[in-house]
């Protein structure tokens, strides 16, 4: 039987294990449960992700393209004269206040690199994704500083239910690019 040409399978697969995941967990995930929501053979699923990890890094890849497009989208992390700390918290606000499931989702996978160090280089890449255009801004510790702030105000927020308190964040961002020896106003000279 000859093979039917089908360019976007791969992609089908990818977005059918976020969704698995995003309605069942880490622990849904298998490759008959991804090839089922895909509605594709369950030898497709491994023929393009030999293992379960392969599969995750692609989905993590992928929901990682998520904040990292409000953050290109703001354009403002490259304004010298923009106030760093209110933009952070603006575009943590923005990313908080769509779907809290998508969230959710990409904040599952990112933790999975816990348990699945196949997952490590991933997680690093998307907070280096995030340091990086900070670092125009402010030193590289104080930009790690940022991110890491970021990850402890949404996994609050995601873990006790609460509301995104933009001026909370704000204040806490401000005080650490104080503390960095910036006022957010660009590098200090």
């Amino acid at each position: 039987m000859a093979r039917r040409y089908d360019p976007g399978r791969r992609q089908r697969i990818i977005d059918a294990a976020i969704r698995v995941v995003g309605a069942k967990g880490i622990a849904g995930l298998s490759h008959r449960s991804v090839a089922a929501e895909a509605d594709v053979p369950l030898g497709s699923t491994t023929y393009h992700f030999k293992t379960l990890d392969d599969l995750m890094v692609a989905a993590l890849r992928q929901t990682n393209e998520g904040f990292a497009e409000v953050l290109a989208a703001r354009g403002t992390l490259e304004d010298a004269r923009a106030d760093l700390a209110a933009e952070l918290a603006g575009l943590m606000g923005e990313w908080m206040a769509g779907d809290r499931t998508g969230v959710e989702l990409e904040y599952e996978l990112y933790l999975a690199a816990l348990r699945r160090p196949a997952l490590r280089p991933v997680a690093a890449e998307w907070i280096d994704s995030l340091v990086e255009p900070l670092t125009r801004r402010t030193d590289p510790v104080t930009a790690r500083a940022l991110v890491a702030l970021l990850d402890g105000i949404c996994l609050q927020v995601l873990l006790t239910g609460t509301s995104y308190d933009e001026g909370y964040a704000r204040e806490v961002l401000d005080r650490v690019l104080r503390c960095g020896g910036r006022t957010g106003d660009g590098p200090a000279g």
